[in-house]
């Protein structure tokens, strides 16, 4: 797997599909010598379960333990800090990670309480944790969803859980998006697996999920953070940290060059009933009509929806956006995804970004 590629699985067998994603990234060739130490970087950002839309599933962890013990890695750390103001341990407990350190006889360090140094992060001084410095190869589990403050939040904004609280509250002074980019200059990003199960709309702490069904591999941070942006109806343009990472060379935003490699393919969810959206996501829904859709383009939709309304485009009326593979030859008025290319106006792609529904929709509908 070189930087250019992007692995995605979707499916609800969390723990297998990180694993597939792991073995299509040959990520224990990568690591090489078996005793090297390991990092494992989730979001606890704060006291959530993950199907809040805020940290990263225990099965993903439980995934990425058991494929590197069974390929003969011993020395292995799953290590964290929550937000100023949350207890580490606390998070840890309401993701359900004690059972799967307990099972896996994997230590825990919350780095709230680890020892840091001072380092040069490209020309700006940056505080980062001994623990995290000290690993050969780190994994990051970051979860996909918005942020109130940075509009979407991947791999590049999970690293601040690697540094000490009172350089967290200095990174907030200085904007957050400089001393974000700065630190990814330090901060190791070996592998990336990303949680695009359920992330929140915009809110990094969680409680409007958006369920997608979607694990995701990448060797870039950048890369990374430029496809959230595609994901969730952004430019990376409108997420500074992500261009000045690039511009620190971190990685490329260069979607337009990358490779997706797809290891399944989507299939129809159950997930769309309202009574498993908030109520908030339901207002949104109430613009579309699904048949037999897959969470990754439903989950596309409802997020350009979300763009749509911010720029009050959003209006009784309107006719519902038709999506699913239940619409595979009929006709109808507007729809996204392929399984309505017989309608009037299509958006193809499977699925097409969210990025690309909200120029469509803002043309179309």
């Amino acid at each position: 797997m070189n930087r250019k590629d992007i692995v995605l699985i979707h499916g609800t067998d969390y723990k297998s599909m990180a694993k597939k994603v792991l073995e299509r990234g040959d990520v224990a060739a990568d690591i090489g010598d078996r005793d090297k130490k390991i990092g494992l970087k989730p979001n606890l950002v704060t006291v959530k379960d993950p199907a809040e839309g805020a940290t990263t599933h225990r099965e993903l962890l439980a995934g990425v333990i058991e494929y590197l013990q069974e390929q003969g890695f011993e020395n292995i750390t799953v290590m964290e800090s929550s937000w100023v103001g949350d207890r580490t341990g606390e998070a840890f407990r309401a993701a359900g990670y004690d059972r799967v350190c307990s099972r896996y006889q994997v230590p825990f360090v919350d780095l709230k309480k680890d020892s840091w140094k001072e380092y040069d992060a490209h020309g700006m001084k940056i505080k980062l944790c001994d623990q995290a410095a000290s690993v050969d190869y780190m994994i990051n589990l970051p979860v996909l969803k918005g942020h109130c403050q940075t509009t979407v939040t991947c791999a590049l904004k999970n690293n601040k859980g690697v540094i000490p609280d009172s350089e967290k509250r200095r990174f907030h002074t200085l904007g957050l998006h400089k001393p974000i980019a700065h630190l990814n200059t330090i901060a190791r990003n070996d592998f990336i697996l990303v949680d695009n199960i359920c992330g929140d709309l915009d809110f990094e702490e969680g409680g409007n999920p958006v369920v997608m069904n979607r694990i995701l591999g990448f060797k870039d941070p950048v890369l990374c953070d430029a496809f959230v942006c595609d994901t969730m109806g952004y430019s990376a343009k409108d997420v500074p940290y992500i261009l000045l990472a690039e511009q620190l060379g971190v990685g490329s935003t260069d979607l337009a060059h990358a490779h997706r490699i797809y290891l399944n393919q989507p299939q129809p969810s159950e997930n769309f009933h309202p009574s498993v959206m908030t109520r908030r996501v339901q207002e949104l829904a109430a613009y579309t009509a699904p048949k037999d859709a897959c969470s990754a383009c439903y989950g596309s939709l409802i997020y350009a929806l979300d763009r749509l309304n911010r720029s009050a485009r959003l209006k009784d009326g309107l006719p519902p956006i038709a999506i699913g593979q239940g619409y595979q030859g009929t006709t109808g008025s507007i729809g996204v995804g392929p399984c309505t290319s017989c309608f009037k106006k299509s958006l193809p792609g499977c699925p097409p970004s969210s990025a690309d529904m909200v120029r469509f929709l803002a043309e179309n509908w």
